[in-house]
């Protein structure tokens, strides 16, 4: 899989400005001061020439303020810099760096506060720090991503004042960046780390032969009788001076593509995720295995339309656009159109290959659509049909009801399993795999049917 490091947002740096109109405000230490200026009043009891004195002390806070305020840098002297260290990925932790530059000749306390988005953090950060004059300092804060794809970074807003606290510059900094978060790495290494090292990749990786009429090349030898001449390499037999044939083997290079529904359906959260992020790394697990076996992997997503569409490939480089591609598949609120997702398939995929199409199925009185669609795309294709399960429905069934309430929920818990049930196994019967687990199990079930239909040849 492609490095942490590689797909970590670019860095980006801004100038301050000032922001508003005037820029500039009253620190905490000049209300002090303004405040210990009071005392003047105990004395004007008796006398009012004391009043004098106390206006001369406001001219004199005044006074301070105002030299103060040119000791501080402009906004213009101050540089922000954010950048990250690694990856972000879906519900892991990371952090923001800001580097902030003082080009002024003093040294200043400085606020910051970023508009992050709320997919990465509930509230807003704020980070202090004191910066030296012509030096620079660092700050972090945390975040984490609860959201996958594309997210926009607002302005930065900045604080600041020297270490007299009297007078105080606003300013603000343009770090508009958008980032991509993408699904969680780690949790898909996990199954495929373990997968990997199983005696079935270990089968595949060793390329076993079969019988058949493949046209793989596998090795050279002399030319049998029974040999056709197109099976004939002459190069070689120019330099050996003798019949040369090519010997081939059944193809064990296929093509996987992987089905994702976006629909409205997929947006139900189960433990703090929706049932498309465990499918987007469901199908990340398996795309890393497929890949590691040799086959090409393929990528559709669609809701009303199509979102992503990759065509088939392996190596570095379709690496990372799948990644990106599983990045931006992002829920819809209304139904998705299946029909146009065997429409496009069907035209990007001519030949027989595996499709793993996640999807979950709608509770109605009907034959649902993607149930139709999957049949019509199981005549050309080995479909793996994946649902994912609700184990509290079948929990349901298993208990005692106490009340009438209970009784009736029991009853429809009962209807909806035996329907999905019955959906699934009418797949069945039209030459489909399939599966209907709950979400923790979601990858590895779906990897071992990827190679048992391997071992099997199915494909």
């Amino acid at each position: 899989m492609t490095g942490s490091s590689q797909l970590a947002p670019a860095p980006i740096g801004a100038r301050g400005k000032t922001k508003g109109s005037f820029g500039f405000a009253f620190g905490r230490r000049f209300f002090l001061l303004l405040l210990i200026g009071l005392v003047w009043i105990g004395p004007a009891w008796a006398s009012p020439k004391y009043l004098l004195g106390m206006a001369l002390w406001d001219v004199v806070v005044l006074a301070m303020w105002a030299v103060d305020l040119s000791r501080l840098p402009k906004p213009e002297e101050i540089e922000i810099r954010r950048s990250w260290q690694s990856t972000l990925q879906l519900r892991e932790p990371s952090e923001a760096t800001l580097e902030f530059t003082n080009r002024g000749k003093s040294d200043i306390l400085l606020r910051a506060q970023e508009e992050v988005p709320v997919g990465l953090r509930k509230e807003l950060p704020e980070v202090d720090v004191r910066v030296p004059a012509g030096g620079s300092q660092t700050a972090t804060y945390s975040i984490c991503p609860r959201e996958r794809g594309d997210m926009n970074f607002g302005t930065t807003h900045l604080r600041y004042q020297s270490a007299w606290q009297i007078a105080e510059r606003w300013a603000s900094a343009t770090l508009k960046q958008t980032i991509r978060i993408y699904p969680n790495f780690q949790e898909s290494k996990k199954d495929t780390i373990y997968l990997i090292r199983s005696r079935q990749i270990a089968l595949e990786k060793r390329l076993k032969h079969q019988p058949g009429q493949g046209r793989e090349f596998e090795s050279l030898r002399e030319y049998r009788e029974s040999d056709e001449w197109r099976d004939i390499c002459w190069s070689a037999t120019a330099r050996r001076a003798k019949l040369i044939s090519k010997s081939y083997q059944t193809e064990r290079s296929q093509t996987v593509w992987l089905v994702l529904d976006a629909g409205r359906l997929m947006r139900t959260r189960v433990k703090g995720l929706s049932k498309l992020d465990y499918a987007v790394g469901a199908a990340l697990s398996l795309a890393q295995v497929a890949l590691y076996s040799g086959d090409r992997v393929a990528m559709l997503g669609y809701g009303r339309r199509i979102l992503q569409r990759l065509p088939p490939g392996r190596g570095a480089g379709h690496i990372r656009a799948l990644l990106d591609g599983l990045a931006l598949v992002r829920g819809e609120e209304l139904e998705a159109d299946h029909r146009r997702a065997v429409e496009a398939l069907a035209v990007l995929q001519k030949r027989r290959s595996l499709v793993v199409w996640l999807t979950d199925l709608a509770e109605t009185a009907t034959m649902p659509e993607v149930i139709e669609s999957a049949m019509h795309m199981a005549q050309r294709h080995l479909v793996l049909f994946t649902v994912i399960g609700q184990s509290e429905l079948r929990a349901m069934i298993h208990e005692r009801p106490e009340n009438a309430r209970q009784m009736f929920r029991q009853t429809a818990a009962l209807e909806i399993v035996q329907r999905r049930d019955l959906l699934l196994r009418t797949l069945r019967q039209h030459g489909a795999l399939t599966l209907e687990v709950e979400p923790a199990k979601l990858s590895t079930a779906i990897v071992n049917q990827y190679l048992m239909a391997k071992d099997r040849s199915l494909i």
